[in-house]
């Protein structure tokens, strides 16, 4: 009846044998005969492996392109046939192309298809192809829904397990609550690898779609009574991500501490269990869980935090550290004694497990150590200052990792007991370290020291060593510190100038910083220079003008200055001209030769700088007068006209910030901003000549505009001519109230300087434990309004570098103050200024972007404000 070949019987599969089919007979036998005869006819594709052994055979990627081409043509055409014997071969080929980058989509049908198929082997297959080929943007992912929903129900385990690990991998939010319910009936299965693979899918569900989270919660506080350690674990999972996403079932859960408690206990006390055991430890991976959970429940909760106080403590002093895997649970518990309301007695015990992390061999643990140190050293700075000394050694880390977190710790333990020692470390650690240490570490130094200097004298000292270690990777804050520290400090000036130039003469290459800094001390404190007392100690003498000249026309002259340095000391070289009495005459030859400069900008200082040896020559003194103290106000200019759609959001830290007056500061707010001021603020370039709040003189001579006299007190005719000559229309109902004083009321206002009224407030952001609100002022009589932004960390970790950018439509102006600080600890505050204009009357809206770092992880969010009072402008 059936052409018989002796090899054709080599291919017949298993259901021929009547030892596995019972139910063989004649009618089985001549379908599977005819199977058997149509797949000798066909020619047998290659197995997965032989196409494996010739991709990794090619040598070429040209020739691993024509492998996968001419496999993937032929997989193509069998495709094209209805009942393709071969298709799960094809497609675990398919799969593996899919792996090495190349397309594979046309698979995704015959994946459909082998999930419809009652074998095993086949759903397998198509199962996993679904679940790396498919995903919700594709029409395809629909049709998967029934054959899911049909496989759940089905009598065999691991059919269902397969079902559930593909719902879990691409559920869509349609998907998820087409089939939640099915989900939880299978978490009370009676099978305990289904109840596991249930819990998991139910965890991915609720990550896709918290809403769910109801459904699943009667089954899930089952799941903590079982003795399946597989089951229990993932139960411990899918809870904690149900506390994590919602306050209340946060509250609801925590009457079950006890009983985690209880199975934490058990699992240490336990004997050896070959089936948990890992190293010695039982069951690590859920300890780890249980100490998670126990930290969600006990955050900001006095009576859990009691309950799992003794636990954790047995933790901490029973657990093997000689392993990685009791290191791990070290750690863990570590986490969960500092973020929950544990005793002091613990907290010391979890930073001295710390400790004894830093001195591990493996730089991973030292790692770990640092970074969980750094969290929490807020959290008991006493016990982690214990360890000061190893943290310390940590900075001589080769690991270029741990030398950066032990930077961070070094600068979060400074205070003023121990400054002196500390910043010695970090001066000695900032001369030898990597240039890209060198602008962080010397920024935090001059934070620190300004924060804890024990005296000026140190502190100018300090300043000093951080310009010369840093050379040019120093920030423009750090000279503008240094320059506002100088200048008020009138006592050490002598004695820093000297200093500044002996330090100078010594290094007069690469180090920008450091030249703009001594010319400036020098140009303004010049004959305290020349009367300074000797320095027996460092053995320094007081030069003469001769030599301070000279060292000027190295300065002047050396192609590795930049432009900007060689304006500080054009600047600097003509005040030396009424400091000096005998050097007048090389000082205007050296200023006149820059007025042939090939640089545009240097030409037009030594030609206008020429002019005050000449024409002007009388009012030289005048101009040229010491500068008196100095107040810092950083002052950003943050206009942008971009529409709010496309928009970047514009920051400070990519404005410039400058040490100027409330004087020059109001002059500048009444010309309209820094808008066309190019000669005194450029962006990403060092701030120039500080200015004077004595007078307007220099300002308005580099504005170019006619130096005006002095109004008397009370008279604003001068600067009423001012803004008349600059057309600036916007100052008028400014200028018409004689009841304010612009320049201080009105226009230096900031976020401390809001008067009694009911100010509106809006809650624009409120999420993640960051919370950002913005009080309105309006500006009264102008279409101006004055935003103080208040943002608070209501989490228990600090959040560094912290930024926080705006974008508004064409139609307003807007100005972006600098913020009070990029750091927000614990409960702490953050505030900033935000001016928008609005000369149209037009509905504000506004894009927002917020990016910061916690607990080393950086995170960034974007949103829009669009519920803005519609009076606010009235």
């Amino acid at each position: 009846m059936y052409p018989y070949y002796e090899s054709d019987w080599s291919v017949l599969p298993p259901e021929c044998n009547r030892r596995f089919n019972p139910a063989f007979n004649m009618a089985t036998i001549k379908q599977v005969v005819n199977e058997a005869i149509e797949r000798v006819r066909m020619p047998t594709p290659m197995r997965l492996r032989d196409l494996i052994r010739q991709i990794r055979a090619a040598r070429t990627a040209a020739e691993e392109r024509s492998v996968v081409n001419k496999e993937c043509a032929y997989i193509r055409s069998t495709f094209r046939e209805e009942d393709s014997v071969w298709r799960c071969r094809n497609i675990a080929k398919l799969l593996y192309i899919h792996m090495l980058g190349y397309p594979a989509h046309f698979g995704q049908l015959e994946c459909l298809k082998l999930i419809a198929s009652s074998r095993f082997t086949d759903k397998r297959i198509g199962y996993l192809g679904a679940m790396l080929l498919l995903d919700e943007r594709q029409d395809v992912h629909l049709l998967i829904t029934n054959c899911l929903k049909n496989d759940l129900n089905s009598t065999t385990q691991f059919v269902v397990g397969l079902a559930l690990c593909t719902l879990g991998a691409i559920a869509s939010p349609e998907m998820a609550r087409d089939l939640a319910g099915e989900v939880e009936r299978l978490m009370k299965s009676p099978n305990a690898y289904i109840r596991k693979k249930a819990a998991l899918c139910a965890f991915r569900i609720i990550k896709r779609v918290p809403e769910l989270m109801e459904i699943f919660l009667p089954a899930t506080r089952s799941l903590l009574s079982e003795k399946n350690h597989g089951v229990l674990i993932t139960g411990v999972t899918l809870i904690t991500e149900m506390c994590e996403n919602s306050p209340d079932t946060l509250e609801h859960f925590k009457r079950i501490v006890p009983n985690l408690v209880r199975i934490l206990k058990n699992l240490i006390l336990a004997g050896y269990s070959p089936e948990h055991d890992v190293s010695g430890v039982s069951d690590p991976f859920l300890q780890v869980k249980i100490l998670k959970l126990l930290r969600v429940l006990g955050i900001n909760d006095v009576e859990a935090s009691e309950a799992m106080n003794d636990i954790l403590a047995q933790v901490a002093t029973n657990t093997e550290t000689s392993k990685n895997v009791g290191n791990t649970i070290l750690y863990e518990t570590v986490l969960s004694i500092m973020d929950i309301k544990s005793e002091g007695g613990l907290r010391v015990l979890a930073v001295n497990i710390l400790g004894r992390f830093l001195l591990n061999n493996d730089k991973n643990i030292r790692y770990v150590a640092l970074n969980t140190l750094l969290r929490t050293v807020h959290v008991d700075t006493s016990a982690v200052q214990r360890h000061r000394s190893t943290i310390l050694e940590c900075l001589k880390d080769p690991d270029v990792s741990i030398r950066k977190r032990a930077m961070e710790l070094s600068f979060a333990l400074v205070n003023s007991q121990n400054i002196r020692t500390m910043m010695k470390e970090l001066l000695a650690f900032l001369e030898k370290t990597d240039a890209e240490f060198k602008a962080h570490c010397s920024s935090s130094i001059v934070l620190s020291a300004e924060k804890y200097a024990p005296n000026k004298r140190w502190h100018l000292d300090t300043l000093l060593k951080v310009l010369v270690a840093a050379g040019n990777y120093v920030r423009d804050d750090v000279i503008s510190s240094t320059i506002q520290l100088i200048s008020e400090t009138t006592s050490q000036q002598a004695y820093v100038t000297l200093q500044l130039y002996k330090a100078l003469s010594e290094d007069l290459q690469n180090k920008q910083p450091l030249t703009q800094v001594a010319v400036w001390a020098i140009g303004e404190f010049g004959d305290l220079l020349l009367q300074a007392p000797i320095d027996e100690e460092h053995n320094i003498h007081p030069p003469t003008e001769e030599k301070v000249i000279e060292l000027y026309q190295k300065l002047l002259w050396s192609p590795q200055n930049s432009v900007i340095t060689k304006q500080y000391t054009l600047l600097s070289l003509t005040k030396l001209s009424t400091r000096f009495n005998n050097t007048n005459d090389k000082i205007h030859q050296i200023i006149s030769s820059f007025c042939s400069s090939l640089h545009v900008e240097l030409q037009q200082r030594g030609a206008e700088y020429s002019q005050l040896f000449g024409k002007y020559s009388h009012l030289r003194p005048a101009l040229l007068e010491r500068m008196p103290p100095m107040e810092v106000v950083r002052q950003v200019d943050n206009q942008t006209n971009g529409d709010i759609s496309d928009s970047e959001p514009r920051s400070t830290e990519e404005s410039p910030q400058h040490i100027v007056n409330s004087d020059s500061n109001a002059l500048l707010d009444l010309l309209g901003g820094t808008e066309g001021l190019d000669d005194i603020i450029k962006p990403n370039s060092q701030p120039s000549q500080p200015v004077s709040h004595s007078n307007n003189q220099d300002l308005l001579d580099l504005l170019g505009l006619d130096i005006l006299p002095v109004a008397p007190s009370g008279d604003s005719g001068g600067i009423n001519s001012l803004i008349m000559e600059n057309n600036n229309p916007n100052l008028e109902p400014i200028l018409n109230n004689q009841n304010t004083n612009f320049l201080r009321d009105d226009l230096l206002d900031d976020s401390n300087n809001i008067d009694e009224r009911n100010v509106p407030t809006l809650t624009v952001y409120n999420k993640d434990g960051l919370k950002i609100v913005f009080s309105l002022d309006k500006v009264p009589d102008s279409n101006t309004l004055t935003i103080n932004v208040t943002t608070t960390n209501h989490t228990l970790s600090n959040m560094t570098d912290y930024l926080f950018q705006v974008a508004v439509p064409k139609a307003f102006q807007l100005q972006l103050l600098s913020p009070s600080g990029t750091l927000i600890s614990p409960n702490g505050q953050v505030t900033q200024v935000v001016r928008v204009t609005n000369p149209s009357k037009n509905v504000l809206k506004m894009k927002v972007r917020l990016s910061y770092i916690i607990d080393g992880n950086p995170m960034q969010d974007q949103f829009d404000v669009n519920n803005f009072p519609i009076d606010i402008w009235d």
